[in-house]
């Protein structure tokens, strides 16, 4: 109980990101499939950022603070956005572009908070900085983090994550539809991954290595201009 108001503050930090993150992300597989020819995201009101609309009790706050309080990288889910594939105007092709909607939208969320983070450093450096700048620094640092680890971890090619989506789009018909028997126990397969260190630590390596890439991206594309 010591340590309860540091868990409490970064809580505090971190909740906005990750629900953020995890809301957009839903909220572009619907905007693609509605792109490609699909509504059903629309018609069911799942077009918003009303965090009502998409927030899950398990995987959008359990789950993302169990893995806080445990020190592992910190990610999580909303309810997924319904979509019907067979209304998009090429199915096999619209499954991949749908799936790879939240997880580039979630990198692209955390290019733009590295953006916001070279904007607000010098203010939160500052001898004068308003108290209000160091939450909002810590929070887009926070940002940067959560959406790396959301987008890589939902690149992972295991169904239902969507690169298991993207994947069985590329696969050959028979071997897509052999691998999509295998989706029910898919989270199954997930978690007993991340029992395994090995695994975890090669998450976290791919997660790093992205998010050091990206920074050194886009601060040399701000320092060039």
């Amino acid at each position: 109980m010591n340590n309860l108001p540091e868990f409490l503050t970064q809580v505090s930090i971190l909740a906005p990101p990750v629900i953020f993150a995890i809301i957009v992300h839903e909220v572009m597989h619907g905007v693609v499939a509605r792109m490609l020819g699909d509504e059903t995201a629309q018609r069911a009101g799942r077009l918003t950022l009303n965090p009502l609309a998409h927030v899950d009790p398990f995987g959008t706050i359990i789950l993302p603070t169990i893995l806080l309080f445990a020190g592992a990288p910190v990610f999580g889910y909303a309810k997924p956005v319904p979509i019907d594939y067979r209304n998009l105007r090429n199915p096999r092709t619209g499954i991949m572009l749908v799936a790879a909607a939240g997880p580039l939208t979630n990198l692209m969320l955390a290019a733009i908070s590295v953006l916001l983070l070279i904007v607000v450093y010098p203010y939160e450096k500052g001898a004068y900085a308003p108290a209000v700048i160091h939450p909002i620094f810590l929070m887009l640092q926070a940002s940067v983090g959560v959406n790396v680890a959301l987008g890589v971890f939902n690149l992972i090619p295991i169904l239902p994550l969507d690169g298991g989506r993207v994947l069985v789009g590329l696969l050959p018909f028979r071997a897509a539809r052999a691998l999509s028997r295998f989706e029910g126990i898919g989270f199954l397969l997930l978690f007993a991954l991340l029992y395994f260190r090995g695994f975890n630590i090669a998450l976290q390596q791919i997660i790093s290595a992205v998010t050091n890439g990206l920074v050194t991206v886009i601060v040399g594309i701000v320092g060039m201009l």
